[in-house]
């Protein structure tokens, strides 16, 4: 990288704003993470009061079913991101833990060109317009009878894939970062 005249010190500041990015997006992964957590809670709440209503009271809610459906898509939704971050996901490392550390990234940052980031920016493109359409057209949900709305639901998956894209695009940039210079950002 060259430095314009009358500037030092650019490279610096700009990792210096390069890790404030990468450290924002972490902590929004991190805190979405766990506040699904709470769906958790939620979802076990409508489930306990659904069977208790079924099954001691002989009444069942139209409505429990499709709330814990919705809570359980939730709850994916807002990890995928966190999962990311704390390099959870389910991967095959055959190959990969062979590699140095060097190698990891380099085959991480060409995977995620190759794979990562078409995937997802295709759900993520997907997910918003089925977000918008859901809304827009006041599409409900037909499982039950409850004829719940579907906007809220397809707004949180859209919100879960657009994190998961940043996370990814922060991961990517660590990578890239650690396989062409061989020290890391952060």
């Amino acid at each position: 990288m060259s430095r314009r005249p009358g500037f030092p010190g650019a490279t610096a500041e700009r990792v210096v704003r390069m890790k404030r990015i990468l450290g924002t997006i972490d902590s929004i992964s991190e805190h979405v993470g766990s506040w699904g957590r709470w769906f958790c809670v939620a979802l076990i709440a409508v489930g306990v009061f659904e069977v208790t209503m079924r099954y001691v009271f002989d009444s069942p809610t139209v409505w429990a079913y499709e709330t814990c459906s919705m809570l359980g898509g939730a709850i994916y939704a807002l990890g995928w991101a966190f999962a990311h971050l704390h390099r959870s996901h389910i991967r095959v490392d055959v190959f990969f833990s062979r590699l140095s550390a060097r190698g990891q990234a380099i085959a991480d940052s060409i995977l995620a060109l190759v794979f990562f980031f078409p995937l997802i920016g295709l759900m993520t493109e997907r997910a918003i317009f089925w977000a918008w359409r859901a809304y827009s057209r006041g599409l409900v949900m037909m499982e039950s009878y409850w004829y719940a709305p579907q906007w809220p639901y397809r707004v949180v998956l859209a919100i879960g894939i657009c994190l998961l894209l940043l996370q990814g695009i922060a991961k990517f940039v660590r990578d890239a970062h650690f396989a062409v210079k061989g020290t890391t950002i952060d």
